[in-house]
């Protein structure tokens, strides 16, 4: 009976949709009204500020964080994969970041970065007064420490996924390449990272969908600042519904939240109905 709670899902996920978006068109503002706008809170969105800085903050962060998360991971991976001494211990100290909320991820390194608290005072207090470390309140800086922490939650998703795949390669072909004389650099360049190429698609769509709805480890973490330097989309949404009282803007910046999200999980999806065609056919 797992369709009932499915369906349930399903149909509070559409119907809630179609009233945010429908709430998208109207002049609602603290409570939802009726009436038609047109696109008028669109174009109010689009062309603020926060939206702006938001948007460009999700290109930098969303980036960085997609790449640098699957390179660590992948790295990871690969040194696990050599059948170390205390694998199974390495691999749940990588994992354990996954079991801790983003806000307790936000919150803890909020600590390590704060120049009067954490690691800067540290170094100080050892000596090295010269010594800086103030990317928290440095609004050039600032998202690069939001891209530190959620490396350091998500890299250990991509080193599972990745070593999943490492150990799924075909031994023959590897014994083969060595046979004729392949050294290992050769045979990850050849053949190993080849075969990863679809886990790296995966692993890179769920990151993006983790970037595009980052808010709690912003919220934790920088909050937003210094000023504006480090809001991302959903803390526009949270800004114009809960703080500005502004229902319909705040509703027509989580259709264009939805909007980025769909262009990057809609061509996912397609990929991997391809793929399974082609798997089918074979």
């Amino acid at each position: 009976m797992i369709w009932v709670p499915l369906l349930l899902s399903a149909a509070h996920l559409i119907s809630f949709s179609l009233w945010t978006i429908w709430i998208s068109f109207t002049p609602s503002t603290l409570i939802p009204v009726s009436g038609w706008v047109g696109l008028r809170n669109y174009s109010a969105v689009l062309a603020s500020r926060n939206w702006q800085i938001a948007f460009d903050n999700l290109l930098l962060f969303g980036g960085a964080f997609v790449v640098l998360s699957a390179a660590t991971g992948l790295i990871l991976a690969i040194l696990l994969d050599q059948r170390i001494r205390g694998e199974n211990v390495l691999r749940s100290i990588f994992l354990y970041p996954l079991a801790v909320s983003f806000v307790v991820t936000g919150t803890v390194w909020s600590w390590l970065l704060n120049p009067g608290l954490g690691i800067q005072k540290l170094v100080h207090d050892l000596g090295w007064t010269s010594f800086r470390f103030d990317w928290l309140i440095d609004r050039d800086m600032a998202i690069w420490t939001i891209v530190i922490a959620a490396i350091w939650q998500s890299s250990g998703f991509a080193m599972a996924l990745f070593l999943a795949g490492l150990r799924s390669v075909d031994a023959d072909i590897i014994k083969a390449a060595q046979i004729d004389g392949a050294g290992p650099v050769r045979i990850y360049r050849r053949i190993i990272l080849p075969s990863l190429w679809p886990i790296t698609i995966t692993v890179a769509v769920i990151q993006l969908q983790f970037a595009i709805s980052t808010f709690d480890l912003v919220r934790a973490l920088t909050n937003g600042g210094p000023g504006i330097a480090t809001q991302l989309p959903a803390l526009v949404v949270y800004d114009l519904m809960f703080q500005r009282s502004l229902l319909g803007r705040g509703a027509a910046a989580a259709v264009l939240m939805l909007l980025i999200l769909l262009a990057v999980l809609l061509p996912y999806a397609a990929w991997r109905y391809i793929q399974r065609r082609r798997a089918a056919h074979a």
